[in-house]
């Protein structure tokens, strides 16, 4: 099974589960829960959630799912540029804990940066480790200035991780972001890793590459999310099949000819490009 670490030394599998969209209604709740205790039970123990996905809805369902084994595995929330100031992001991260049953959680990030000054989340964010109700903090949607200024506030350099948007159509970060968080020793997160509205998953590229591994599109793209081993993918998945078929991609390997063959399937960058964001 693949795995990353974060700085403080804390292993998890490669690939984790989602939850943006769920809890809105598009399927049968009991079948989302369902679909993440599946996919806990087949490895994939990270669960990334929000308080602005379904308005705190998200929060909720993974409250019921991760019920009874809270402690295997690893959870991730994050506060809204609009709550980020210093006692905005204690507030926040209160109310995350209510919804989701629970006493902390192991990752909390910036879900991208707005109007409060960095210093002060960070300083919310340092309270909130203080207390013990969170393990680590990190940000997401930075591009690599953003980063850069972040390691200048005080504290910034405890950094732990930066949540992108990353997948084979979408490579931007390789020419300087994923090189720069390597670097700092910072893993990085990947959001839609196998695209959005099931376009990325019907190009050729990608069909070729899966029928050679007996695989499937979505795990070609996971496990070429995965394979620098320095990136955590998280993936949705509301139905127990695809939750099953996402964690079967923690052991596939891509072989040197299927990464020239994605090379050629999606270019990847030669220059600078604005951090993609959606």
């Amino acid at each position: 099974m693949r795995t990353i670490s974060f700085p403080n030394g804390r292993t998890v599998p490669a690939i984790g589960q989602g939850t943006w969209m769920m809890a809105e209604g598009r399927a049968d709740r009991g079948t989302e829960i369902r679909a993440l205790r599946i996919g806990f039970d087949d490895g994939l123990t990270v669960v990334d959630t929000a308080e602005i996905y379904g308005d705190g809805a998200s929060e909720e369902l993974v409250g019921e799912a991760i019920a009874g084994r809270r402690d295997d595995l690893f959870l991730v929330s994050k506060v809204a540029p609009s709550h980020a100031s210093e006692a905005g992001t204690i507030r926040a991260l209160e109310d995350s804990l209510r919804r989701l049953r629970t006493d902390r959680v192991d990752l909390y990030l910036l879900h991208w940066r707005g109007g409060h000054p960095l210093e002060a989340t960070l300083r919310g964010f340092e309270r909130l480790q203080k207390d013990g109700k969170i393990g680590l903090w990190g940000v997401s949607n930075f591009d690599t200035d953003d980063m850069e200024e972040l390691m200048s506030v005080a504290g910034g350099r405890a950094c732990a991780t930066n949540q992108i948007l990353y997948n084979p159509e979408e490579r931007g970060a390789e020419f300087d972001l994923l090189p720069w968080m390597r670097e700092k020793g910072m893993p990085a997160m990947a959001y839609s890793p196998v695209g959005q509205g099931g376009k990325l998953l019907s190009r050729s590229g990608l069909r070729r590459i899966a029928e050679r591994h007996g695989a499937t599109p979505a795990q070609v793209a996971l496990a070429f999310a995965i394979r620098d081993g320095n990136t955590l993918a998280i993936p949705k998945a509301g139905d127990p099949a695809h939750a099953a078929e996402n964690a079967a991609a923690l052991r596939l390997e891509l072989s040197p000819a299927d990464l020239a063959e994605m090379d050629e399937a999606f270019a990847p960058p030669s220059h600078k490009v604005p951090l993609a964001i959606i």
